[in-house]
């Protein structure tokens, strides 16, 4: 039979590029909204970290904890939307899932509650509530999607969400990869090809609208491959991966905190107050963090400031998503990672170590915490490398990603996307099945000898429950079974009685597995035939009965990744 693959056909691809548009567009949306609430609220529609100080500092934690209680009250509504109808809204786990939809009610309540957040000033990314936009609007077109074209409403989700990403970033290779790791756990060709499609028209899209340049321009410095600036790229890698797992870890018990208070509302105004009263220190924590990058890039920043933006956003950022505001972390991790790269490159060059642009190190920074935080390490390479239009920085980001992943993943750090707990746990049980040996999950079996009678077959058979019963000569060797039916049709038809020996009804060619085999091996002997359970024996030189492989211990095994 021919398998159809609805994801990699023709039909995809088409519709990719409509999904595309659409995901721009949507981006583009939210972007012009916030605008225009920075216009009303700050009279300019500048970025946050500009637009707060045209009201005075001491005015900054009741904005800022405003649109918090704003955004909880919207909040509040979306979780208990999601209680009712016992639907995820998140555009991952519908993807993971392959469910039908993504609920418009919940996500359009998140999208306004995040919009608040990060109108306020709260330090979210912008990134989170576009992309969920973007899979809402996916999952619209997929209504009217003709059911001749086969294609899932889960694999139009996945093209909208890395169109959205795509369009925030300028970053479609990246968005795909995205979508590939976190969503699916695998980069297969099969769901990449249409994605990747979507995401290069999203980008396009935007292309022609004007919005051509690379996120942070950084083309004119070359990287030097020499043995100190890799030694410090390697430290910044290493730096990214704990700040990561300290990142992450403090965000978790950032939640953990605020959800003693039991009023979405008054919890999200406390998160806004706590990052309002932190911005007094510096404005620049505000927001996302783009501007700020920015400005690390162009150099504004001395070593002091790097270091307090550095711990201030950590903070702040934790806040903000501990408290349940509604947004991505991705543009705060990249400024987390570009202000730890900057001080590591302002250091060294500092102490003479180095005359390479410190900059270099910047983005290095933001690539390896982006990676250490989404544990999704290529999507966070060609993210950096879209964004910068810099292929020098290549080798350094590979070597600075890897590291970083695996120091948080060595820390045992939570995850920020539960997916990809789900995959690590995935993968491993598959691993640990395909290891494990049949001898760690053998039974025993009811055996006899040649020579014993039906009578005490069947008594065994009654007593261990069994269809079939083992024959075993003296020295333990497996010689076959007899089978229960067998033996009382025989009976019925008067051919033998139960005095009889079990001999003359046993079967000698009969399936059997070894005790050193894998589980997998098991399982491939099970698909073969349409038995319950297997002898083992310990070899095929002796070929001792040792016990029986059930199929129920086979599967109870493979759940967790089945």
């Amino acid at each position: 039979m021919k398998i159809q693959h609805s994801s990699l056909s023709w039909n995809g691809l088409l519709l990719a590029i409509p999904v595309g548009i659409a995901g721009a567009s949507v981006t583009l949306g939210f972007r012009l909204v916030i605008a225009l609430f920075n216009l009303i609220v700050f009279g300019q529609s500048d970025d946050i970290t500009q637009a707060m100080q045209v009201w005075p500092w001491y005015c900054w934690p009741v904005i800022v904890g405003g649109g918090g209680a704003v955004a909880g009250v919207l909040l509040h509504y979306a979780v208990k939307l999601e209680k009712q109808t016992a639907i995820k809204s998140d555009y991952l786990d519908v993807i993971n899932a392959r469910l039908n939809a993504v609920p418009t009610g919940a996500s359009l309540l998140r999208a306004c509650s995040s919009m608040m957040s990060i109108s306020s000033g709260a330090s979210i990314g912008k990134e989170g509530p576009m992309v969920q936009l973007a899979a809402l609007c996916g999952s619209w077109l997929a209504r009217f999607v003709p059911k001749r074209f086969a294609l899932a409403n889960s694999d139009m989700v996945a093209m909208a969400a890395a169109a959205g990403l795509a369009s925030v970033y300028h970053a479609p290779l990246a968005a795909t990869l995205f979508v590939a790791e976190i969503a699916f756990g695998i980069s297969a060709l099969q769901r990449t090809i249409p994605i990747m499609l979507s995401a290069v028209t999203a980008v396009l899209t935007m292309w022609l609208l004007g919005f051509r340049s690379p996120l942070y321009p950084l083309m004119d410095i070359q990287f030097p491959i020499q043995v100190i600036p890799l030694l410090i790229t390697i430290l910044v890698a290493v730096l990214s991966g704990l700040i990561g797992f300290g990142f992450i870890s403090l965000t978790q018990k950032s939640r953990q905190l605020f959800g003693r208070i039991s009023s979405l509302p008054i919890r999200l105004a406390c998160g806004g107050a706590i990052v309002g009263a932190l911005a007094i220190l510096s404005p620049a924590i505000l927001g996302n963090g783009y501007e700020v990058i920015v400005n690390v890039f162009a150099g504004h920043y001395l070593l002091p400031m790097l270091l307090a933006l550095l711990a201030l956003k950590i903070i702040a950022t934790s806040c903000s998503v501990g408290s349940g505001a509604v947004g991505g972390m991705f543009t705060p991790a990249l400024m987390v990672g570009a202000t730890l790269g900057g001080i590591c490159g302002v250091m060294s060059q500092q102490v003479g170590l180095t005359q390479a642009s410190p900059w270099l190190f910047a983005a290095i920074g933001m690539a390896a915490v982006l990676a250490a935080l989404s544990q999704a390490p290529l999507m966070a390479i060609l993210m950096v490398m879209e964004m910068t239009l810099n292929s020098s920085l290549l080798f350094p980001l590979m070597i600075a990603c890897v590291i970083a992943t695996m120091v948080t993943y060595r820390c045992h750090s939570p995850t920020t996307y539960p997916l990809i707990g789900t995959h690590f746990s995935r993968a491993n049980a598959k691993f640990t099945f395909d290891q494990t040996r049949i001898s760690d999950v053998i039974i025993p079996g009811a055996c006899l000898s040649p020579q014993d009678s039906v009578q005490q077959a069947l008594s065994a058979s009654g007593h261990k429950r069994e269809r079939y019963v083992y024959i075993i000569d003296a020295e333990q060797r497996f010689l076959g079974v007899v089978s229960i039916h067998k033996i009382v049709e025989k009976v019925l038809a008067e051919e033998i009685n139960l005095d009889s020996p079990i001999e003359t009804v046993m079967e000698r060619d009969f399936p059997y597995v070894y005790e050193d085999q894998t589980l997998k091996q098991g399982w491939e002997a099970f698909s073969r035939v349409t038995l319950e359970r297997l002898p083992v024996l310990n070899n095929p030189q002796q070929r001792q009965f040792v016990g029986a492989l059930t199929k129920t211990s086979l599967i109870q095994q493979a759940e967790s990744f089945l």
